[in-house]
């Protein structure tokens, strides 16, 4: 069922441009309610879904989801869903460890750094 547009002026010249701008301005939200329209006559959330991925494949929506990061965020969430998270126990345990390591570097370092700092101070000065 092929649908005929409507030509934004006709050769009488029988709408105003004005008229013709807001038509084009607000064809998404007659869209929008177009697709909630559709979805408040059957069972509601079968529909609701099916209105809610009618409304996401509008190019206008993809571009704004591309610009924004929506996807990456939607993405980001549905990988967390398939994270194994560690137990409550594990996750103390490898705390632990994180920070017995920190700090047992972070001495090294400053050995280093201290012995470095005499041997430097007793080359350059001399």
């Amino acid at each position: 069922m092929a649908r005929t547009t409507k030509p934004l002026l006709t050769d009488d010249q029988d709408e105003s441009i004005v008229r013709v701008f807001f038509r084009g301005f607000f064809l998404p939200l007659r869209l929008v309610g177009r697709g909630l329209a559709w979805t408040t006559h059957k069972p509601p959330l079968k529909q609701i879904g099916h209105g809610l991925r009618w409304f996401g494949r509008l190019r206008a929506v993809q571009f704004v989801a591309l610009i924004t990061g929506v996807r990456y965020v939607h993405s980001s969430f549905s990988e967390l869903k398939e994270v194994t998270w560690p137990t409550r126990r594990e996750g103390l345990r490898l705390t632990s460890a994180v920070i017995m390591f920190s700090v047992v570097f972070g001495a090294l370092i400053a050995v280093v750094d201290y012995g470095l700092d005499k041997v430097f101070k007793q080359l350059l000065l001399k």
